[in-house]
């Protein structure tokens, strides 16, 4: 297994589980498919509304001496209800209480967007809270006092762009060790990725697949990402699958990948893409393919009314 290294040497596996999307039992079972796999590293969020089966999993991962807690890397985050500052703390305690566990390894910023507390998603202008009535200078303040409190051995964003992060660095006194975005090879991001890497703050990339469900579903009119023909051949080539050559190219990159599933046979398969070795000539044609198509929109965050626009968002 490869890992990315923090500053402070702690190392957090390139690759991982995600469990967005996943109901609650589903949750459960998947996590705990995932320790007895080999998986080390599980990405959780408060919005997700399944950390207290992703809990329960650890706990009995735990009993069952499947794996010890420091041997975990365990991320969660901050749901866009929460920016103001009095939430901030309130809200990372809550994902410990139901996470059963006393520290996090990275808390994020979900989203550079806000919306009045309890709010899960805005459907409304008076939902939303401006950039001025809460200030991601204060919401970070709020994520550094979880460091000192040990809280969190880490913190960072998730869907942020370039000039969100240089907010952010602008006033950090702790700065962000991580931005994690949409990331396959159809939205490869180099300018975001080159901007972070020139400022110490690692990447993981959700929707490493390329969420193809957006496309059946009619959310967005792209090709699906593990149907190309190019990444098929390359699949072929190493006796792989498609999803493997997609996670492996991520990895490659040396960007952390977190591919969600609840199937068993599909957690084993993409913890096998770990020793996918790609060449030369693979990336290259991985990383000439079309695109960009960005899979997720972020538009529920910019409607009629929202102070919010596609530049808060994307670059």
């Amino acid at each position: 297994m490869q890992y990315l290294t923090f500053s402070n040497g702690d190392k957090m596996p390139v690759f991982g589980l995600g469990t967005w999307k996943s109901a609650p039992k589903e949750a459960y079972e998947a996590v705990l498919e995932a320790i007895k796999v080999g998986y080390r590293h599980i990405d959780c969020a408060h919005i997700y509304k399944n950390e207290k089966e992703v809990g329960e999993a650890l706990q009995k991962a735990f009993k069952d001496g499947l794996v010890k807690r420091e041997e975990l890397w365990i991320t969660s985050k901050l749901w866009n209800d929460c920016h103001e500052e009095a939430y901030v703390l309130p809200s990372l305690r809550q994902s410990l209480a139901d996470l059963q566990l006393d520290y996090l390894d990275l808390y994020l910023v979900h989203w550079p967007v806000a919306v009045k507390n309890g709010v899960d998603f805005a459907s409304k202008a008076e939902d939303f809270l401006s950039s001025e009535e809460a200030p991601l200078s204060k919401t970070w303040t709020a994520m550094e006092q979880g460091v000192d409190l040990n809280l969190t051995r880490h913190i960072g964003v998730s869907n942020f762009n370039i000039a969100k992060l240089k907010e952010v660095l602008y006033t950090a006194r702790i700065q962000p060790e991580m931005n994690q975005v949409e990331m396959h090879p159809f939205l490869p991001q180099q300018k975001l990725v080159d901007f972070c890497r020139k400022n110490n703050i690692h990447l993981t990339a959700y929707a490493p697949l390329g969420s193809a469900y957006r496309v059946i579903d009619k959310e967005v009119d792209f090709p699906i990402l593990l149907e190309n023909e190019t990444i098929q051949a390359i699949a072929a080539k190493h006796q792989a699958t498609p999803a493997q050559v997609a996670i492996s190219w991520g990895i490659h990159r040396e960007i952390a990948v977190i591919p969600k599933s609840v199937k068993a046979e599909r957690i084993k398969e993409n913890f096998e893409a770990t020793h996918l070795l790609l060449d030369k000539k693979d990336m290259e044609q991985l990383n000439r393919l079309e695109g960009p198509y960005r899979y997720t929109s972020g538009r529920g965050w910019i409607r009629e009314g929202s102070p919010y626009t596609i530049a808060d968002l994307w670059d």
